[in-house]
């Protein structure tokens, strides 16, 4: 198997975070796609994913597959022992919920304030801005996180008691909130010693180590 993705972003974290987790390290190859240069829009690139995003992963049969919750459920399948995207209906279900509102109240919310409120990857990438957009989705991020530090008040991880791929959503959020400066309300006392202990996970911690680990170049 191949991502490709971009070593440090936080939706490429979520695929990083899984893999480690399901120990696959061994036999996943990473191809850095330039973010910064605009590679991720480009002919070559959107032919293996029409949304233009990372990360993607590429089967050994030529199938390529975007979407960081797509490729999670197909790599927690894989060995038929399904510890991120649950194992009951029930939790199959409280764990896609609460990844969904992860997405949309968190990560995507910060993602849109990246790329119209600020800089951005610059301005042969951010071809288009509504600066007035991005700073409403900054507040929206904001409002996000007082959501889940409410949530892990009452439950030691995002969908219950164990993690899950919620948490690596809440993760990616928390990591794109630290690259644009967005930092996490001091009053959310929660959600800030939930992010201690996941960032001492070894799948956490080494996430941006695995083209090394892999043998892989950039």
């Amino acid at each position: 198997m191949k991502i490709h993705d971009w070593p440090t972003g936080p939706y490429p974290a979520r695929v990083r975070i899984a893999i480690a987790e399901k120990n696959l390290q061994s036999r996943v190859q990473f191809e850095t796609v330039n973010l910064r240069k605009g590679a991720h829009k480009k002919a070559a690139f959107l032919a293996k994913n029409y949304s233009g995003t990372l990360p993607v992963l590429e089967l050994d049969d030529g199938t390529f597959m975007a979407e960081c919750t797509a490729i999670t459920e197909y790599l927690d399948a894989l060995d038929g022992v399904p510890t991120l995207t649950g194992r009951t209906p029930r939790e199959k279900g409280l764990i896609h919920m609460m990844s969904k509102r992860a997405e949309l109240e968190l990560l995507d919310a910060i993602s849109v304030y990246f790329h119209h409120a600020t800089p951005g990857l610059g301005p042969d990438v951010e071809i288009y801005q509504n600066a007035e957009w991005g700073f409403r989705q900054r507040d929206k991020a904001l409002k996000g996180m007082h959501y889940f530090n409410a949530i892990l008040e009452s439950q030691p991880f995002v969908a219950g008691e164990t993690f899950s791929m919620a948490d690596i959503t809440v993760i990616g959020g928390l990591i794109f909130a630290k690259l644009v400066e967005l930092p996490v309300p001091a009053e959310c006392g929660a959600l800030h010693a939930w992010y201690a202990k996941m960032q001492e996970r070894p799948s956490v911690k080494n996430r941006v180590t695995m083209s090394e680990l892999s043998g892989t170049s950039d």
